[in-house]
């Protein structure tokens, strides 16, 4: 059975098993007995990031799980903006697909930087 955080006016806050059906349920406060509600208690990080990341942090988790509804509209756009304005593999490098490039450091070994910094070249 899970442990669930209730807090009391009083007393403040304190912890209770409950079934999780029970859960948001008030509990009784074990020194005064009074009905108190469950809090949710959060990361001490989320609370001392800026206000907008922290809005930015709740649109983006409450968007995740979002489906993405395809309408001809919107097709449309998704084809206009992968379109290439010379055609396909003109080689212009303003393609979606970029080659990536050699990069040589200072003391003469080669980077090659790519969307895949994970992978190891040789």
């Amino acid at each position: 059975m899970p442990v669930y955080d209730y807090r009391c006016s009083e007393h403040g806050v304190f912890n209770e098993l409950a079934t999780m059906d029970k859960s948001s349920e008030p509990a009784a406060c074990p020194q005064c007995g009074t009905l108190s509600g469950r809090v949710i208690m959060m990361s001490p990080k989320i609370m001392d990031m800026a206000p907008g990341n922290r809005e930015a942090h709740t649109r983006n988790e409450k968007s995740r799980d979002t489906p993405a509804f395809s309408t001809p509209e919107s097709r449309a756009e998704d084809r206009a903006r992968r379109e290439h304005k010379h055609g396909k593999g003109c080689g212009c490098g303003d393609s979606p697909i970029r080659k990536s490039k050699v990069f040589y450091t200072p003391d003469g070994s080669k980077i090659f930087p790519s969307a895949r910094p994970w992978m190891i070249s040789h």
